[in-house]
């Protein structure tokens, strides 16, 4: 009877390390991410985290909605494709529960043009086609301002800018801003409006370079930051810390500055 119990005894404790062994085996980081230039980016960083015994998970998505909504369902422990503003907006929106756990990088809107080589050379009324997302058009408006195709009125916040706000349009521009953010480079492609605006993330997925193909491309002081989100309280989660710090770190910002040439450009916050 006493050799039977030793070796239950055993055979319980054998079976309680395997099963440690088990959890240390599935120490998974379930993230959610942009095609590209994020999936790409967490690529990278996969052997960082691993050397730290965490195995990154990356979900590739191609709009702007799932990745929160999976985050929110727990389907994913946190996601890499949106900017401050937008989340912001996504929160007052759904009421979702998420922080931002740091700053990774800017990708600069750019202006682009099939028709027109140069802002300059835009006509009188031309329609300038925007995407439906909201809380790009301050962003989009900033940077037309900049290039001196119009004027917002006085003391208006940049981010929140509206149509509505524009006080001063020299061109008599016609602004259209009802398409989906994904469907830009397709109407690009199909030489719709005379210019429009697009994401670096879709341009640099569709072959283009913000750089050399936009008529005009965004500052690279924007406000505009993609960051790693995740829900709140679990910002200092230690698998969520080591992602950011990885993505933080000389290597993965090198090989960002080095793969995109400045047209991704990496934040350290």
């Amino acid at each position: 009877m006493k050799k039977f119990l030793a070796g239950a005894l055993l055979s319980v404790s054998a079976l309680a390390l395997a099963a440690c062994g088990g959890e240390e085996e599935s120490n998974k980081l379930v993230v959610g991410a942009s095609n590209t230039p994020h999936a790409v980016i967490l690529e990278e960083v996969k052997p960082i985290l691993e050397e730290q015994g965490i195995e990154l998970v990356i979900e590739s998505y191609q709009d702007y909605v799932l990745p929160n909504k999976d985050l929110e369902s727990d389907e994913l422990d946190a996601n890499y494709f949106q900017h401050i503003p937008y989340l912001e907006d996504q929160i007052k929106q759904f009421g979702y529960d998420f922080v931002n756990a740091g700053g990774i990088h800017i990708e600069p809107i750019g202006l682009y043009s099939k028709k027109h080589n140069s802002v300059e050379e835009l006509p009188e009324g031309a329609t300038i086609l925007m995407s439906n997302s909201v809380t790009d058009h301050g962003r989009v408006l900033s940077m037309l301002e900049s290039e001196g195709l119009i004027k917002l009125a006085e003391g208006v916040e940049k981010t929140t800018a509206e149509i509505s706000d524009i006080v001063e349009n020299p061109k008599n521009l016609q602004f259209d801003p009802n398409y989906e953010p994904a469907l830009m480079v397709q109407l690009y492609e199909n030489d719709e409006g005379d210019a429009l605006l697009i994401n670096s993330n879709y341009a640099i997925d569709a072959g283009l370079n913000p750089i050399e193909d936009s008529i005009a491309i965004e500052n690279s002081d924007s406000p505009y930051v993609n960051i790693i989100a995740t829900k709140a309280g679990k910002e200092n989660d230690k698998n969520i810390k080591a992602l950011v710090d990885a993505l933080h770190s000389k290597e993965i910002q090198d090989f960002i500055q080095k793969e995109w040439g400045g047209t991704i450009v990496p934040v350290n916050e």
